[in-house]
């Protein structure tokens, strides 16, 4: 459905509502543009929104069908851009990936959300900011790119407690096994990274003017964007690198405790063999046995037991068996 439709008359929106049909005719000068926006469309919204404006084939096609890759191409003497903003639900230690596509050409600019992305909320503070309204189209984009990639950071600190959390479990004292948890990050991670890598190339492009549609005065805006990108693809392979290590870290871990637990049960079966040995000599039950008329025999013999066990308990412990 169409979620809002405005003209913007040198920055500043132009009052009363306004018929898609009418929205090709209501920007009569160069400083005046439509911003069309779109909630999950359908196909007939889409092709209304095509003969409207005369939007290439290929970007509607695009337009049409979400899960595309973070991307900016060139249709005609459009621009079409896709952005996925991202969110991360603390409870299930996920990161949750959305989809924003945005079509920039001469007057006018359309924007189509397939998730909870708040551009309603973009828009108006982009209201607020005529001077940035008044470059045209392009402004949009800037807004609705800033706006996404902001939204990264707090995902990446999410994540960074996270893993901060699951790195103290590796060195703990506790018998724990949080390798699960690790796969889970590390896969949460790169879900992030996925979204964010893409954007570095064609940011970096916009930036130095390779897209004719975007004002020169905008470029230092996405200059900043970029480098934002540029921080937070940082940030994400370094998460990636240090999950590699943890999960080595952890299976070391599990091999040094298992280790200790193989010489634990070999220390205290050495010390239990020497009392069974005895008694298994002693419980043989043979009528001509020379100790078995002796009176101090039996204190003797368990007194031997608690003295070499003692002795093996001991010569353990210093080896840090036990």
């Amino acid at each position: 459905m169409i979620d809002d439709l405005a003209v913007y008359d040198n920055g500043v929106r132009r009052p009363g509502e306004l018929k898609l049909q009418d929205a090709f005719e209501a920007c009569d000068n160069d400083d005046c543009f439509v911003w069309i926006g779109l909630d999950k469309p359908t196909p007939e919204e889409l092709e209304a929104v095509q003969k409207e404006f005369g939007l290439h084939e290929l970007a509607l096609e695009d337009a049409q069908h979400g899960h595309q890759r973070p991307k900016a191409q060139v249709y005609g003497d459009s621009v079409f851009v896709v952005l996925k903003p991202a969110s991360y639900d603390d409870a299930r230690e996920a990161v949750e990936t959305g989809e924003v596509q945005l079509l920039i050409g001469r007057g006018y600019v359309i924007t189509v959300r397939h998730d909870r992305t708040d551009l309603r909320r973009i828009r108006d503070e982009l209201e607020q900011r005529s001077d940035l309204l008044r470059l045209g189209p392009a402004a949009v984009l800037y807004g609705v790119v800033d706006r996404v990639v902001d939204g990264y950071y707090p995902v990446i600190d999410a994540l960074d407690t996270d893993i901060g959390q699951v790195e103290a479990d590796v060195f703990s004292s506790s018998r724990s096994n949080p390798a699960e948890r690790i796969y889970k990050l590390k896969r949460e991670a790169l879900e992030l990274h996925d979204a964010v890598v893409p954007l570095d190339e064609p940011l970096a492009a916009i930036a130095q003017g390779a897209f004719p549609r975007i004002p020169e005065e905008l470029r230092p805006f996405f200059q900043d964007a970029h480098g934002h990108v540029v921080k937070a693809v940082r940030a994400l392979d370094a998460f990636r690198e240090l999950l590699t290590s943890v999960l080595s870290a952890n299976l070391t871990q599990v091999s040094v405790r298992q280790n200790e637990d193989t010489r634990k049960i070999s220390a205290w079966a050495a010390i239990i063999a020497v009392p069974t040995l005895l008694t298994g000599v002693y419980g043989m039950n043979f009528e001509h046995m020379p100790e078995l008329g002796w009176t101090f025999g039996y204190p003797l013999v368990l007194a031997a037991m608690l003295v070499v066990c003692a002795l093996l308990y001991r010569a353990f412990r210093r080896a840090g068996w036990l």
